[in-house]
């Protein structure tokens, strides 16, 4: 699991945001079931640069 997404759900469950953690949890999912590419791919995925 990425740190960001780790620390992140720290903090939904601290704060006790169910929306958060919900958010979160889909990600994680998503995260793990999604096809295997490069390590390149794989850090800029859904991002795109302006």
């Amino acid at each position: 699991m990425p740190q960001w997404l780790c620390n992140q759900l720290m903090s939904a469950f601290q704060k006790k945001d169910r929306r958060q953690i919900r958010l979160l949890n889909d990600c994680w999912f998503y995260y793990r079931t999604k096809p295997e590419k490069t390590k390149e791919t794989k850090d800029t995925a859904g991002f795109t640069h302006p």
